[in-house]
């Protein structure tokens, strides 16, 4: 079986611009190389400016959101306020290495737009370690192919609709490298103005 995190398959990319930032991933649920399903949202809402991407394996996937949805209830409930992106990833990581003996097969993608509409991006493995470029991150069985379309096309202070383009156009050409993840994308472009939703067609082979 080689190795559990890669046994569902995914893919997630995360994106910086100008005061906005983007987050997409792959739609597709599959046991190693059958697919099941196309429809599989692995991206996670927690304020209407900060999202958050999980790849992995699927059921520690559904896990892990289930707990940090009552963590995230919870800390808004005790302090009044949603949780700004770094303390959402100081609280991931913290849940992650938590479980570090026996860990959550989970590789989260964190991008949001903090109280001042600054872009914010962070990633970390199976047990919290984090990362905190300025360009992007990348996660999932995918990542060796995002990273190098995502290091040729990303450049700094792109606009919306560049960073949308962009973002696109690396996640479709890395995941059709890859058997395991694909079958469409869902983007969600976060601005100060809002959050656009959209799904992306892809390969179905």
């Amino acid at each position: 079986m080689g190795d559990i995190s890669t046994y569902n398959g995914s893919a997630i990319l995360a994106m910086t611009g100008k005061n906005c930032v983007a987050i997409i991933s792959d739609k597709r649920f599959g046991v190693q190389y059958q697919t099941i399903s196309m429809d599989f949202d692995k991206i996670y809402s927690v304020t209407p400016k900060l999202f958050y991407g999980l790849g992995g394996l699927v059921t520690d996937m559904q896990t892990f959101s289930s707990k940090l949805k009552f963590r995230t209830n919870l800390y808004e409930i005790k302090n009044g306020r949603t949780m700004e992106p770094a303390v959402l990833t100081k609280c991931i990581s913290s849940m992650l290495y938590e479980k570090r003996f026996g860990p959550f097969f989970v590789q989260p993608v964190i991008a949001g737009l903090d109280k001042d509409n600054k872009p914010f991006i962070a990633s970390m493995d199976s047990i919290g370690a984090c990362t905190f470029p300025d360009d992007f991150v990348v996660g999932g069985t995918a990542e060796e192919n995002l990273f190098g379309m995502s290091e040729s096309l990303w450049r700094p202070d792109m606009e919306a609709d560049d960073l949308k383009h962009v973002c696109t156009q690396c996640f479709l050409a890395g995941i059709n490298r890859d058997a395991l993840s694909g079958w469409g994308a869902v983007l969600y472009l976060i601005t100060p103005d809002g959050v656009i939703r959209e799904d992306i067609e892809g390969r179905m082979d």
